[in-house]
């Protein structure tokens, strides 16, 4: 826990680092660009076919036959809207961790380096590998979210499938982000397997941290109304959080690997040093030349 709390706090340290603020700046674009022209332009499409699977089905017809009964029929008008934000948080936040961990996680643990001088690069990683590391744990995060989906709306479920689901993604992209450029492909999975539940608990807080920005989007129906704003202002503030998030784990991983280092240099150090092949004790070394070995096999 020690090494927890004692990451957290320098990654908070480096957060406030006038180059960490700037890192912010190129995922956000990407984010907003992306996600807002796409529902810019697909808006009433979406709404109609919300609205019509929403009214249709019989897993969420109820919805609206409770707003009639509590006499709420104007909020009516919120319910696809707040359905489609929703569902959108999840693809939102998932291609945010993508963009962190290729653009700025690289630029996160060169800064980094700086505390860690003594700490040899391995390049065990490769920014191809870290595009198809993401896409498939972006994929299995997916898929839990679609099998998990209806307990996110069940106390107590839906305050604790989410953070489990993001803190497993993020300590997934963001370990082997921090390890690609110093850790080869066997210390990495070494450092993943020994360190696993640590690196999930650090996961895990970043949820949490990252559930502050969904409450905006489900806190009132206001937001429908000022969305534009709301989407800019909570992709900034899932950036800001990703990027601390690529700090903590970034000065965990990376002392955890110098860590491993000196544990194998001084089991190396202890082991005894290999003895020079020679004669045999009491025996004496014979060169003969090919002909006298030829003339005694003969004898």
């Amino acid at each position: 826990m020690n090494d927890i709390f004692r990451s957290f706090g320098r990654a908070l340290v480096s957060q406030l680092h006038p180059r960490m603020l700037m890192l912010t700046v190129l995922p956000f674009v990407l984010a907003t660009l992306l996600w807002g022209g796409l529902l810019w332009w697909s808006w009433d499409p979406i709404m109609a076919a919300t609205r019509g699977f929403l009214e249709t089905s019989i897993l969420t017809s109820w919805i609206y036959s409770a707003l009639d009964w509590f006499g709420l029929q104007s909020m009516r008008a919120v319910v696809a809207p707040l359905f489609v934000a929703a569902l959108a948080i999840p693809l939102v936040i998932a291609s945010m961790l993508m963009f962190i961990g290729v653009f700025s996680v690289p630029a996160v643990v060169r800064h980094l380096e700086r505390s860690y001088p003594d700490l040899n690069k391995a390049h065990g990683g490769s920014v191809l590998g870290s595009v198809f590391h993401s896409l498939g744990s972006t994929v299995v995060f997916l898929l839990l979210v679609l099998v998990t989906l209806p307990l996110w709306l069940i106390p107590p479920f839906f305050a604790l499938i989410p953070p489990v689901l993001w803190g497993w993604l993020t300590y997934r992209v963001m370990t082997y982000d921090a390890l690609a450029d110093h850790a080869s492909a066997e210390e990495r999975k070494t450092l993943v397997r020994r360190h696993r539940t640590p690196l999930l608990v650090i996961g895990v807080a970043v949820g949490l941290l990252g559930s502050a920005p969904t409450l905006l989007w489900v806190s009132s129906a206001a937001v429908i109304f000022l969305f534009p704003f709301v989407l800019a202002g909570t992709l900034w503030l899932y950036v800001l959080i990703f990027i601390f998030s690529a700090l903590w784990f970034g000065h965990f991983c990376l002392r955890a690997l110098a860590q491993l280092r000196a544990e194998r240099a001084a089991m190396l150090a202890k082991q005894p040093a290999p003895q020079p092949a020679g004669p045999a004790p009491g025996g004496d070394v014979i060169d003969l030349a090919p002909s006298d070995v030829r003339r005694i096999e003969n004898s």
